[in-house]
């Protein structure tokens, strides 16, 4: 599924920072967590910095814009390492083997959760209200925009191309501001995105209103690709680092973004319950 779309895949180069010392540097993809490209860019350009000290190799930083397309680029090899969602990196595991070393804290937790959204004046106030209306999916890549939203809905018996007016795929940004805007009646979304967006001041919190909130899922996994996972050794020090970098964090803040507290040290099956829901819903084949 992933490798016949890899040829397809568009991946922007932000940059790296290191001394040089012969080594090839370390492909580092990052998921589209902040509104564009470039705030991204700034916000984990640090990150990056800060494995490329510690593992004293350079760290090539890579935004890719869509969660399937760094499952797929972790997948190919094009990337070394990567901080994506769970349903990503349960993708880039199943299809290469890629494998999870550590799961970000947010607010000291390694889970956040889905969420589904709408205009307070849309009259929607549960999943039952969604019949006839608009509805925003993130892209299939996404956990939260995507994944466990639509395994609710299966096992609600809605079936979305049947149960809305008009379903549409888009970023978790797009989905927010135009939910905001009563240009859509409701949208799946993640509560870290939503609170950054208002605290930021691209939303306000009396614009959007939360009406379905799923269990706690595990949160954004720092993976390496397969082959990378075959060198012990190297795996050790980046796990290491990370496991580090809640220390580090108390003399620069600005690793991280707000609310984020460092790494705590998780494997593949930390990510169990979202691969149940890949396979539930029939987006995960099984193993043969």
């Amino acid at each position: 599924m992933l490798k016949s779309a890899f040829a397809l895949l568009v991946v922007v180069v932000l940059g790296f920072a290191a001394p040089a010392n012969g080594q090839e540097p370390l492909r580092f993809g990052v998921g589209l967590f902040q509104p564009d490209k470039e705030k991204n860019d700034a916000t984990y350009r640090p990150l990056a910095d800060y494995l490329a000290r510690r593992l004293a190799r350079p760290v090539q930083l890579r935004t890719v814009d869509t969660w399937e397309g760094l499952a797929k680029s972790l997948a190919s090899g094009e990337t070394d390492i990567a901080l994506l969602g769970p349903w990503g990196y349960v993708l880039a595991n199943h299809e290469a083997g890629a494998q999870a070393i550590a799961t970000i804290l947010y607010d000291g937790k390694p889970e956040y959760f889905a969420i589904m959204v709408t205009h307070p004046k849309s009259g929607i106030s549960s999943v039952k209200d969604l019949k006839g209306r608009t509805f925003a999916f993130g892209d299939k890549g996404s956990t939260s925009g995507y994944l466990i939203p639509l395994h609710h809905f299966m096992k609600q018996g809605i079936d979305p191309d049947r149960h809305f007016s008009r379903v549409l795929n888009t970023k978790h940004q797009a989905i927010e501001t135009q939910v905001t805007r009563g240009e859509l009646d409701a949208g799946a979304d993640y509560n870290r995105n939503r609170n950054a967006m208002i605290e930021q001041g691209l939303i306000k919190a009396e614009d959007s209103r939360i009406f379905w909130t799923s269990d706690p899922l595990p949160n954004d996994a720092f993976a390496v690709s397969a082959d990378l996972a075959r060198d012990a050794a190297l795996v050790a020090k980046i796990r290491e680092a990370l496991l580090g970098l809640g220390g580090a964090l108390k003399a620069n803040p600005g690793l991280l973004p707000p609310h984020y507290g460092g790494f705590v040290a998780k494997d593949n099956a930390f990510y169990k319950p979202i691969r149940d829901a890949g396979l539930a819903t029939g987006k995960l084949a099984p193993r043969k």
